[in-house]
């Protein structure tokens, strides 16, 4: 979690309690302390817990909505330029291709090509030789594409920079919070009740197990997905369709510019190139709960089989690990669209007051991440025409934490004494915060080999997060390459020590390890299961965490762990049968 560096000024300040720590919830979060009002956000895990942490990094042109759904379309063309002025360390315009098979109709790559004009969205006609040009991987049979400014955004730095903003601002961020009650007196929503959890990482608010009332001159539902629920707890209905969609991970960028298939909607029709690696995606199948439904193996295969249609390198590709996410799908209950496909991508501000007899409360539905910025604004500007506030947005204007300044990548190769390509990568993750983390008079090697993070970025990371490895992974990306955390998941709980105790740092290794293992169970075959048996091997022997006495005792302390009841072995002398080989036992065993 994040310290609570809260403003004493802004005690008497109109307040509002954001609910959600996903790219809209840190967004609003963000707008509404730069404008002055005193928030407090509240995530029951960590930030990115829910959708926005699932999802395949697209940046948006708006063009794979050209067609079907023209306003959503002008939006994320709109958001996709103020990302790239105000999130540049987020974001790696790639560019992107709709790409045409021979069965694929000529007519739809017509109403593509004229939707993107209507949607002000650029746009280059390509054929398939200068399509294969920019890409060699691409299918021999792709007959032309359509170039349009796609790109690949982090999802997880971009929530990490608003968050950071807006404690900046006076905000409070509080993860591992869950909201337990909305509080309703006399009608009006006047806060929420929240349970502080037991994750490892320090809450703003509160130990542990122990529960708060948070009050609020108005309450904000940014929970995505989960939106139902939480209407449910106010007693309003909030009909979200939950719609799942798979993503697979491979091991190496086998493009560097974003691929889809130019056909009218489909399952499996996308490669996003992200860092170093790319994400398949992705299916559409609508779910009743957002947390509870099947993840199949078939889903999987179908994102590889269909995709290689249109890079057939993929039947060759090792997968690094899978996962799913939830679309926070809406439209109003009057719509009663039959197929998710055909949902709108557009956002819906509900004002409760007006619409469920319930003021004090506010909900944001729907949407994408790259309008996540403009359903903020649409937020504050509701919130503070309520509260009387008159206060411009300026989230448009004013770069994130880490954006400003781009020439730090190059300054930062010459001054850190990193080996360029690793100084590359930390500078791009850190933006202009790079010279303030990397400038330091201590050994700062290689922590994580795959993403290429250092230890002060780890350290870094930790000041900020705590003991919760599975938040400093979302900041610096450390375990999540192709060893998938096999070599550097023991080596960034070290870092851990010994500002925290056994106990902590033995429960934050597990949970780190245990969730890079989780998307890794759809990716077992092949190079992987190899990958993965090694990791078993390294883990489970070399580091004996299978019989680990302090992790079945449940984080139990080297003192409560009787060692004199394990066995020492034969007595000196006993035992005489050659000399010891490098595997610690004696010749001829």
């Amino acid at each position: 979690m994040w310290p609570d560096p809260k403003n004493q000024a802004m005690a008497d300040a109109p307040s509002a309690v954001v609910v959600g720590g996903g790219s809209t919830g840190c967004g609003v979060a963000r707008d509404l302390a730069r404008r002055g009002i005193d928030v407090t956000l509240v995530e029951k895990g960590n930030l990115t817990h829910g959708t926005t942490g699932r999802m395949h990094g697209l940046l948006h042109s708006g063009a794979r909505y050209a067609v079907s759904d023209q306003e959503s379309a002008k939006k994320c063309m709109q958001e996709n330029r103020v990302l790239q002025d105000i999130a540049g360390h987020c974001v790696e315009m790639t560019g992107g291709l709709f790409c045409k098979r021979p069965e694929d109709s000529e007519a739809y790559f017509q109403e593509k090509l004229e939707g993107c004009a209507d949607c002000s969205i650029p746009t280059e006609v390509l054929s398939g030789e200068a399509a294969r040009r920019r890409e060699p991987y691409l299918a021999g049979d792709v007959e032309k594409a359509l170039a349009v400014p796609d790109g690949a955004i982090d999802p997880f730095r971009l929530c990490i920079a608003n968050a950071k903003d807006a404690e900046d601002h006076g905000a409070r961020i509080c993860t591992h919070a869950e909201v337990t009650d909305v509080l309703v007196e006399a009608g009006e929503v006047v806060g929420v009740a929240v349970e502080h959890g037991d994750g490892p990482a320090p809450t703003a608010a509160g130990r542990a197990g122990t529960s708060e009332r948070i009050e609020a001159d108005v309450v904000v539902n940014a929970t995505g997905a989960w939106a139902g629920r939480f209407g449910e707890l106010a007693g309003v209905d909030i009909a979200v369709r939950p719609s799942k969609g798979a993503m697979t991970v491979t091991n190496v960028r086998q493009v560097d510019t974003v691929l889809n298939r130019c056909a009218p909607k489909g399952d499996a029709d996308i490669v996003v190139p992200h860092e170093t690696t790319c994400i398949l995606g992705t299916t559409d199948v609508e779910v009743d709960d957002p947390e509870d439904f099947t993840e199949e193996q078939a889903e999987v295969d179908h994102l590889v089989d269909e995709l290689s249609k249109l890079l057939p390198i993929l039947q060759e590709a090792r997968t690094l690990r899978s996962y799913w996410g939830v679309r926070p799908l809406y439209e109003p209950p009057e719509e009663d669209t039959a197929d998710p496909t055909d949902i709108t991508r557009d956002f819906f501000l509900l004002d409760h007051g007006a619409r469920d007899d319930l003021p004090g409360l506010v909900s944001i539905v729907g949407g994408k991440l790259v309008t996540y910025r403009l359903m903020a604004e649409a937020v504050a500007d509701r919130v503070c025409d309520k509260l009387g506030v008159r206060a411009d947005c300026t989230t448009a204007e004013v770069p994130l934490p880490g954006s400003e300044n781009p020439e730090v990548l190059d300054r930062a190769m010459d001054r850190f004494g990193l080996a360029s390509p690793i100084a590359r990568r930390s500078s791009q993750r850190l933006g202009d915060e790079a010279a303030a983390v990397l400038d330091t008079d201590q050994a700062n090697p290689v922590v994580c080999d795959c993403e290429a993070v250092t230890r002060a970025e780890l350290r870094h990371a930790i000041d900020r997060a705590g003991p919760d490895l599975n938040a400093v992974r979302i900041q610096t990306r450390a375990s999540m390459g192709n060893c998938q955390g096999a070599f550097c998941c023991q080596a960034m709980a070290n870092e851990l020590h010994p500002d925290h105790d056994d106990a902590t740092v033995t429960a934050a290794f597990t949970d780190l390890y245990q969730e890079r293992f989780k998307g890794q169970r759809h990716a077992l075959w092949g190079e992987q299961l190899s990958q993965a048996m090694l990791s078993h091997a390294l883990h489970a022997t070399t580091m004996n965490r299978d019989q680990d006495p302090s992790i079945d005792a449940g984080g139990a302390t080297s003192e409560d762990i009787d060692f004199g009841a394990f066995d020492a072995g034969p007595d000196e002398g006993e035992r005489d049968d050659g000399p010891t080989v490098t595997d610690g036992g004696t010749d001829g065993d």
